[in-house]
């Protein structure tokens, strides 16, 4: 069954809904292979934290500690609800790089601060014609939305930079970034239907040169 939990973590995307961003994804990278596992279980039963328990009680994810296990739970059952069925079906039957892009979506989803990241930064530096992507352009994104985000001000210095860290990994295993330049989307036909169901089109996440209309 659907859980009340189900429900709200499904429909919640990102943290558009509050003024703070949500910073929690250095529990992970993309998440691919916890993903693989996770997203079968949901698909039985629809039932997020029937998945949680499972993941956690059976030690799917193959943790060293309990703690490991429930943090890494959370995260993976947390970037899953930000697909609907028909989207975690194509998930398990992904190919390993249409499953990493879709992985990339989820962060961008749950994360308006990764999401941001990656349109104004990642694709907008793509589209420029400029694909060097270092830490610099990441701090200088951090700079510009401290005025928003006054939150990001308080952060340590360590603990923006394992922001930093694990978003440039991220974009690695996504095949988005290698060697400090920005690497083109390569969208399977099925992958781009299915970011297209949304308004505007997920394909803004991407560093892809597509045209405007295509996208709103």
């Amino acid at each position: 069954m659907r859980t009340v939990e189900g429900d709200r973590l499904t429909h919640q995307h990102g943290d558009h809904d509050d003024d703070r961003y949500a910073l929690s994804f250095t529990s992970g990278t993309l998440l691919t292979r916890e993903a693989s596992i996770g997203a079968p279980l949901y698909l039985e039963d629809h039932d997020w934290q029937a998945v949680r328990a499972r993941l956690i009680g059976e030690n799917l994810l193959q943790t060293r500690t309990d703690s490991s296990a429930a943090r890494l739970a959370r995260e993976t059952v947390q970037r899953l609800a930000v697909f609907v069925d028909r989207e975690l079906e194509l998930l398990v039957a992904a190919s390993p790089s249409e499953r990493n892009l879709l992985m990339w979506i989820a962060a961008c989803r749950r994360y308006a601060f990764i999401g941001e990241f990656a349109e104004e930064v990642v694709r907008e530096r793509y589209l420029l014609l400029t694909p060097s992507l270092e830490y610099a352009e990441f701090d200088s994104f951090v700079s510009g939305k401290v005025l928003w985000h006054p939150e990001l001000a308080e952060l340590k210095e360590s603990t923006l930079k394992k922001l930093r860290a694990t978003v440039f990994r991220m974009l690695t295993e996504a095949g988005l970034l290698s060697r400090g330049r920005i690497q083109q989307a390569v969208l399977s036909e099925r992958v781009r239907d299915a970011l297209d169901t949304r308004v505007p089109s997920d394909v803004r996440f991407l560093p892809l040169r597509v045209a405007m209309e295509a996208m709103s």
